[in-house]
């Protein structure tokens, strides 16, 4: 029995590879590649101040890489609508690729909630003027531009 129970144990260690030198060397991890360079975060909120609907800053300048995080701030719901004709040539499609959950072309979901946020990459877009508005206070005026430098 005692034979029997030695041989078992030996097959255990064989299958799970046996503890030797070489299984060791061969199971280390190798050491992870460096993370692409992330570009800088900037933020933008979304706000009513008295009857004023706007984004603070109205005005900012990024450069490609760079994400842009809207805050629900008050007055809410508020998204982020670009004008798909006051944004750079070539640009709809790269910018689209960093609007996550989109209610349509270039347009962010509403933000009900307080204090959302909502996150755009403005990676692989090309240099110039976005402008951009909030649907749901539109007729408020509430628009705002990004400019995106290299």
């Amino acid at each position: 029995m005692r034979k029997l129970s030695m041989a078992g144990l030996a097959l255990v260690v064989a299958a799970c590879g046996g503890g030797g030198e070489q299984q060791q060397q061969a199971a280390q991890p190798e050491a992870p590649a460096p993370a692409p360079a992330a570009g800088a975060s900037h933020d933008v909120n979304m706000v009513l101040e008295g009857t004023a609907y706007k984004y603070v800053p109205d005005q900012l300048t990024i450069k490609i890489g760079d994400q842009v995080v809207f805050h629900n701030v008050s007055g809410g719901p508020h998204n982020v609508q670009f004008w798909a004709d006051s944004i750079p040539a070539g640009s709809a499609e790269p910018l689209s690729a960093g609007m996550p959950d989109p209610m349509s072309p270039l347009a962010g979901p509403l933000i009900v909630d307080p204090n959302g946020t909502y996150t755009v990459k403005f990676a692989n877009t090309p240099v110039g003027e976005y402008k951009y508005y909030c649907l749901p206070h539109l007729a408020n005026k509430m628009t705002a531009t990004i400019t995106v430098t290299q």
